[in-house]
């Protein structure tokens, strides 16, 4: 499972934010050298703060990132629906000469695990099952602690007191039914280490059960079941939950650059056997995986995460209840892990855990977050709430300071150092 990223708001503000454009353009503003923009398209009404605008302090700054050859991927800030900044640098596949850019499909990480959070509200909406259904509600072989006692609303929280076993990172998956039946296993062997309503330490069981229990209420694998009631919900037509062959054949697929003990960068998923300690994972590969461990992971382009967030406030996703309800502050937590903005250098306001989705009080705003990191892989996407803007930043190679370009766009959009 990767590592992780930052959000409650008032709805009524949120339902105000206006129609989603067709995302993934430049508004307005001088080309830099080395970015890769997108098209023109007319300018976004409303404040625009300067240092969120082409040529503004924060374009600038990435721009300096890429020319020091610390950043590859893509930027994007939008606002109201309507872009106005994209930038794209480095390339996707050195190999064949793809470039990144907008179109390019991104490891998540657990920057992805929101959607098994979204998933779960669908049924819940449904009617199909209750958040405070224990474990043992719909599946078997689980301790009795955990099967009677712990619960759906404890596992999106962080709260459930398991303790899951360390995943073999040594092994080379060959098949999705080979990664699902590890992790349906890896997840039985949770054991209960506190009391339910303890906070958990980013407990990987509490991914890979919920997504085990969306298949055993849907009848479906929770890769198609997110593909089909998700990302085909939302728009999102360049992500999705792609396999090894995939990611080594498709086009579209950025490929991510592992940095090794002697300083060299390696593709990741054409050198499966030369994992390299990294701070996020303790050296586990990303190419490791056939296909992302079931309630973790995916890939997306950044467009497509910007669709996302504005499908979560017009009901395409979630009725607007239980949108509040995903996003809402469940309890207090220090701004520590989950977050983009979990280390701040500049602390938030306050912090607060969410269903799979941290949310922080910054500069008396609200801001939702979710990061995710492997080997070669990072990935944030914030929502502002409060005035409208989204911002997301994917990445595909080692040294990239995901966390301070995450406070850098912060900064630049409700003006928080």
């Amino acid at each position: 499972m990767g590592s992780d990223s930052v959000g409650g708001v008032d709805r009524r503000r949120l339902l105000g934010w206006g129609g989603l454009a067709a995302a993934g353009v430049v508004a307005a503003g001088s080309q830099l050298v080395g970015a890769q923009p997108g098209h023109a398209a007319p300018a976004p009404t409303g404040p625009i703060p300067p240092d969120t605008r082409p040529g503004g302090a924060y374009d600038r700054y990435v721009a300096k990132l890429a020319a020091d050859g610390k950043f590859s991927g893509v930027v994007l800030l939008s606002h109201r629906g309507r872009t106005v900044l994209s930038r794209s640098y480095g390339m996707a596949d050195k190999e064949k000469g793809i470039p990144n850019g907008e179109n390019i499909a991104f490891s998540l990480s657990s920057a992805g695990k929101p959607f098994h959070a979204v998933a779960i509200l669908q049924l819940a909406q449904q009617g199909k099952l209750k958040l405070w259904d224990t474990v043992g509600t719909y599946l078997k072989g689980y301790t009795k602690e955990i099967a009677e006692r712990v619960t759906i609303h404890h596992m999106l929280t962080g709260t459930s007191g398991m303790k899951t076993p360390d995943e073999d990172v040594q092994r080379i998956f060959q098949s999705q039914k080979e990664v699902h039946e590890y992790y349906e296993q890896w997840a039985r062997q949770a054991t209960p280490e506190a009391p339910p309503g303890t906070s958990s330490s980013h407990s990987g069981a509490e991914v890979a059960i919920p997504a085990q229990i969306i298949e055993a209420v849907t009848g479906k694998t929770y890769w198609d079941y997110v593909q089909e009631n998700i990302f085909k919900r939302c728009g999102m037509t360049g992500s999705g939950f792609y396999t090894r062959p995939q990611w080594l054949t498709d086009a579209h697929i950025a490929h991510p650059y592992m940095e090794l003990a002697d300083g060299s960068m390696v593709d990741a998923v054409h050198n499966l056997d030369k994992g390299s300690p990294h701070p996020y994972t303790l050296g586990k590969n990303p190419g490791r995986a056939f296909i992302d461990a079931p309630g973790d992971g995916g890939f997306a382009t950044a467009p497509d995460l910007v669709r996302f967030a504005h499908a979560l406030r017009d009901g395409t996703v979630l009725d607007p209840h239980y949108a509040e309800l995903f996003t809402g502050a469940k309890l207090p937590l220090a701004p520590e892990g989950g977050g983009g903005l979990a280390r701040r250098a500049t602390p938030a306001d306050a912090g607060f855990g969410a269903y799979q989705m941290p949310v922080s009080l910054v500069n008396g705003q609200w801001v939702w977050s979710r990061a995710g990191a492997n080997p070669g892989v990072g990935a944030n996407w914030t929502i502002y709430p409060d005035t409208g803007w989204v911002g997301v930043i994917l990445t595909n190679r080692d040294g990239v300071p995901l966390q301070e370009i995450v406070e850098r766009e912060t900064q630049a959009v409700i003006g928080q150092g």
